[in-house]
């Protein structure tokens, strides 16, 4: 594997590129007109223009990227996170063409894209899940009905797609009724699919995921958990590991399943099983993305592996580096996700970034895609930047955090920065008493 084609930008492109600088590998950056200074760009062995800013015109153009990816005679193609990297349509064209595709099969990708059957699935193997349905929804009626049975409050959910977006929390009938015809609207607009279907809400949960590797020779191995419950509008905001909440006994049996849920669905490559645990420590397997998560610096800092590296070698058909004796975790890191975004509404906040300086310490990781005097613009998503930081224990790592961002500044737009300083000083924070419902609950 000599050549490699990046179908993503920013951050996680420039992530890509600095593995296979250090694996002697050429890269090939793709970039749309909003994108045409940034740092990926120039750091790409080659930059190839694909459209116009928007979307639908550049990162999504499926026919453009294979298009550049036969011209450039690249032997893969990485899709990092977001965009194309778990559309199984996009994956089983990469292969047509006799390109690797640096992700899971396209039958896995579809099977766990379509969160009902992936529910079904995950049951079968004897996997434990969220009491819901186990076909979609009709109609409001029938969603009364199952509400009743299953017991409010209910999520109300998109089966073709997770986040923020495809769900909804309804406390009663009357809001499930309100919601219904809209989340279906909001789940076809963005998945492609009105399908929806009804889970039980776990009150004071905790998001737990856990990170699994697989290669072609039958090998899964887990790489420890990631706690992801300090959540805005259901999107991840701070992630930690190891989690301060689970016992060591909870871990244990929760790492067996995360491997028995890759196992029944033969995975191959990087993936994530993530499950909401309730109070008494019980929990439930919520869905699985087949791709590389925003957060895994995480699981990196605590490793010491690459997991680029990893899913560049699995894709060539190579056999995992360690099996699972062999893979150790030292320490405590915590990732924050810094947005251009309004403090006060939470709203993207785009614009021109006329300095930064990060904190210069050995205790942090940032992954940026920008640079000082670049424009965060209002076409793709607001983050500037993943912090993480690390220490010997949870107790060192918060300090070195409340260091971090008390040094770190950053002109020209607004960002969440405050609120870290405010979350690395709340009590229930710093035991580690926190759930999904945390940011909620602080206002």
């Amino acid at each position: 594997m000599q050549k490699i084609l990046i179908a993503n930008r920013g951050e996680i492109a420039l992530r890509i590129i600095k593995t296979c600088k250090e694996m002697d590998i050429e890269t090939i950056a793709i970039y749309s007109d909003a994108d045409s200074e940034m740092p990926f760009v120039k750091e790409a062995t080659k930059a190839v223009r694909i459209g116009e800013a928007p979307v639908n015109k550049s990162y999504l153009r499926a026919d453009l990227i294979l298009e550049i990816a036969i011209q450039e005679k690249v032997d893969a193609i990485h899709p990092g996170y977001g965009f194309l990297s778990e559309n199984a349509a996009f994956a089983a064209q990469v292969i047509e063409q006799g390109i690797k595709f640096i992700g899971p099969s396209p039958k896995t990708i579809e099977l766990m894209g379509d969160k009902i059957v992936s529910r079904n699935t995950m049951m079968n193997a004897g996997v434990p899940v969220v009491p819901g349905s186990s076909l979609g929804v009709v109609n409001e009626e029938e969603a009364c009905e199952l509400a009743k049975t299953i017991g409010y409050p209910v999520m109300l959910k998109a089966s073709g797609g997770g986040g923020g977006i495809g769900m909804i929390r309804c406390e009663d009938e009357q809001s499930l009724i309100k919601s219904f015809t809209s989340t279906k609207t909001r789940a076809k607009n963005y998945f492609g699919s009105d399908e929806v279907f009804i889970e039980k809400c776990i009150e004071n949960g905790r998001h737990i995921e856990v990170q699994v590797f697989g290669d072609n020779y039958g090998n899964i191995v887990h790489m420890f958990e990631r706690d992801c419950s300090v959540q805005r509008r259901n999107q991840k905001v701070i992630e930690e590991s190891p989690s301060p909440f689970l016992s060591a006994e909870t871990k244990e049996k929760m790492f067996e399943t995360a491997i028995l849920a890759a196992k029944s669905v033969n995975y191959i490559n990087a993936g994530t099983i993530e499950f909401i645990v309730d109070e008494e420590e019980n929990f439930y397997f919520l869905e699985m993305n087949t791709r590389l998560q925003v957060e895994h610096p995480v699981t990196e800092s605590i490793t010491g592996l690459d997991l680029v590296e990893w899913q560049i070698l699995v894709a060539r058909g190579e056999k995992l580096p360690l099996l699972q004796p062999e893979i150790k975790r030292n320490g405590h890191a915590i990732e924050f996700r810094l947005y251009a975004e309004d403090p006060v509404t939470f709203l993207p906040s785009p614009g021109k970034i006329t300095s930064i300086e990060w904190p210069i310490t050995i205790n942090a990781r940032i992954d940026s895609g920008y640079e000082s005097g670049q424009v965060v613009t209002p076409f793709y998503d607001p983050m500037i930047a993943k912090c993480i930081v690390f220490g010997e224990n949870r107790t060192e790592t918060l300090l070195n955090a409340q260091a971090f961002f008390e040094k770190f500044n950053l002109e020209g737009i607004k960002t969440n920065a405050a609120l870290f300083q405010e979350i690395l000083k709340d009590e229930d924070f710093k035991k580690g008493n926190y759930t999904t419902a945390f940011l909620s609950t602080k206002k």
